[in-house]
């Protein structure tokens, strides 16, 4: 059987995916900066000799990275609310998965790249009389931040597709608006084929910028 393809359906549609488009954007930005703020303030947290205070934050860390992003989202927006007696939006419920998601494993980046700084900057700091915060504001941080940047543009893209996932909760995401749209035109081939290609788009370029700080780090 022949398959006559026809994407006309598809590109009549130009403000629809538009919509989408930016609802995507906004998450994954919206997300990824949220995440960066918790995983700095949780990777720190890590180094901790404290018990105490790092128990509680390793659970957390290894939770979000060992259980699938899909269930952490439908799970704030289904069992959250029985738990609290609040009602979330679907945006918020979504929002808080992807955003303790990424959290996560910023914090292990952010540790990584800390910890891989030579003992010899950290004593020196110390020798200078830096308070601690001194030591990683000035010294520490600034070092590690280069070497830290791969991972985390690599962990950004995964979080541009992860956002993929906002439609099980029915938030207008490029794929919820591409599920609507097939819906409506029994054109999945088309729709989907659409889909892949603007996320391409969108993601190649960063797939480039990730490989270039790559090879910049092995020069």
């Amino acid at each position: 059987m022949i398959y006559n393809w026809d994407f006309s359906l598809v590109f009549a549609r130009p403000d629809e995916w538009l919509r989408g488009a930016i609802v995507t954007l906004i998450y994954a930005a919206a997300t990824i900066g949220g995440g960066l703020l918790i995983g700095l303030v949780c990777g720190i947290a890590m180094l901790s000799r404290h018990r105490v205070l790092m128990s509680p934050i390793h659970f957390f860390v290894q939770f979000f990275r060992s259980t699938p992003l899909l269930i952490q989202i439908v799970w704030f927006y289904y069992a959250l609310p029985v738990i609290i007696g609040i009602n979330l939006p679907a945006w918020l419920a979504a929002g808080l998965g992807l955003t303790l998601y990424m959290g996560a494993f910023s914090a292990e980046i952010f540790r990584g790249g800390i910890v891989s700084i030579d003992k010899g900057q950290w004593q020196a700091a110390r020798a200078l009389g830096m308070l601690p915060s001194q030591m990683m504001r000035r010294i520490i941080l600034p070092q590690a931040t280069r070497r830290m940047l791969p991972p985390f543009v690599n962990q950004s893209i995964l979080q541009l597709k992860n956002t993929s996932l906002l439609s099980v909760v029915a938030v207008p995401d490029l794929m919820y608006t591409g599920s609507i749209i097939v819906s409506e035109t029994f054109r999945p081939l088309e729709v989907y084929t659409s889909l892949a290609f603007v996320y391409f788009v969108i993601l190649y370029p960063l797939q480039r910028l990730a490989m270039a700080l790559e090879r910049r780090d092995d020069v």
